[in-house]
């Protein structure tokens, strides 16, 4: 992964002496390598000191960079050569006298291995009394998960310091300093045309998207995990000046395929924010659909997961009907809500468009676990009190793939 050359960056105020806001951002190989990225004001000298668990004297530094200087000095450090499905401890700092405390974590199976990951929809709004009882509640039903999803909107305002402050309050420095954080930018991501100043020094990406010159790589990247590819998009081609949905959304849509032929792996999802079918009423995001849809159905993509709607449902193409009304073929379209904002929801926008929307909901904040093991992918959607809101598990067998609703 490439980072930008070190800089000198002024530092400010807002900024704790000590490194603070530590994310685990995915490579492209996270059995092999781990980027790091912090905050602090600490100079430019940035080191990673990084060792197996197991032989914590056997420590290795790795020269960090400067990144930017959202609210204070943003730093990054990538370790490679790592040891697959091997536990590590870290820290980050000056290498000196300003570091971090020990955090762990622990790299990816080169096999498809069984695992587990979160998906959160947007939470956006109210996040330290709203959103965050959720998110604690995610962590707490799923303390082993490997990887959290973001379909965007993390917070509400791009460059709200403040806000970026509680979203890493609500998740806690040992979740977002100890699992990868899978992220795709939403609309409020965006200031105008501009991506958050705190977006790319806090969420790197793999640097493996587009390069042909749309300005896309640092949102969008594909990461594999024991088993799974899971490709990050951006489907914020409203906020391009001038407006060049065709540009952005189908240079997307050339990689998107690439990515999705070369798969080696047996499962892929796929994240982005804006829905390719909305719940809200009047909202429709027709060219992303057309650019999108065909490459996602064509490569029988698993799950779509999305937000933005501030509602939840849960669908199919109607084509992709089976003479079980519990069950389907083809990918799952998600859109769900962490944060307490809210809309109303409809399933013209699906009907129209030749969808079904199996289930959906208003008025309810959801968390949603996925467990992949071997041949089976099992989803459930659930509130902050343990209710169980949707569930579907997916098969891929001798018979072909199938979804099936479970509750």
């Amino acid at each position: 992964m490439t980072l930008a050359p070190a800089v000198a960056l002024p530092t400010t105020a807002s900024a704790q002496q000590a490194p603070e806001r530590l994310t685990l951002s995915p490579t492209a190989d996270p059995a092999t390598s781990q980027t790091v990225t912090w905050r602090a004001d600490h100079g430019r000298t940035a080191v990673l000191e990084i060792a197996p668990t197991t032989d914590p004297d056997q420590v290795t530094r790795v020269q960090g960079q400067v990144t930017g200087d959202a609210g204070g000095t943003h730093y990054a450090a990538t370790a490679t050569d790592l040891t697959p499905d091997t536990a590590y401890r870290y820290r980050v700092g000056d290498g000196d006298q300003t570091v971090a405390a020990w955090h762990t974590f622990t790299t990816a199976s080169h096999e498809a291995d069984p695992f587990s990951f979160l998906y959160f929809g947007d939470i956006q709004n109210d996040i330290t009394s709203g959103a965050a009882p959720v998110v604690r509640a995610a962590l707490a039903a799923e303390p082993d998960a490997a990887l959290a999803v973001h379909a965007g909107d993390l917070i509400d305002h791009a460059n709200s310091d403040s806000q970026w402050g509680e979203w890493y309050d609500a998740f806690g420095s040992q979740t977002t300093g100890g699992i990868n954080h899978v992220t795709a930018p939403g609309n409020h991501e965006y200031s105008g045309t501009n991506l958050s100043d705190h977006w790319t020094p806090q969420f790197p990406g793999a640097g493996n998207g587009p390069t042909d010159g749309a300005d896309l790589n640092e949102t969008v990247y594909h990461t594999d995990y024991q088993g799974v590819r899971f490709v990050v998009l951006n489907s914020n081609y409203r906020n391009t000046t001038p407006l060049r949905p065709g540009t952005w959304l189908d240079t997307q849509r050339d990689w998107l395929a690439s990515v999705l032929e070369d798969n080696p792996n047996p499962w892929t999802v796929v994240t982005f924010h804006h829905p390719v079918f909305s719940n809200s009423p009047g909202r429709d995001n027709g060219p992303l659909r057309d650019s999108w849809l065909p490459i996602l159905e064509e490569h029988d993509v698993d799950l779509v997961l999305q937000g933005h709607d501030h509602s939840y449902s849960r669908g199919n193409l109607t084509a992709n009907r089976t003479q079980d009304p519990d069950t389907h073929t083809g990918p799952v379209y998600a859109v769900t809500v962490t944060g307490p904002k809210m809309y109303d929801a409809q399933d013209d926008n699906w009907a129209d468009h030749g969808a079904e929307a199996r289930v959906q909901l208003t008025d309810t904040q959801t968390f949603q676990t996925v467990e992949v093991d071997g041949p089976h992918l099992e989803y459930v959607a659930r509130t902050a009190d343990g209710r169980v809101v949707d569930s579907f598990t997916i098969v891929k067998d001798d018979q072909g793939k199938r979804v099936t609703t479970t509750s």
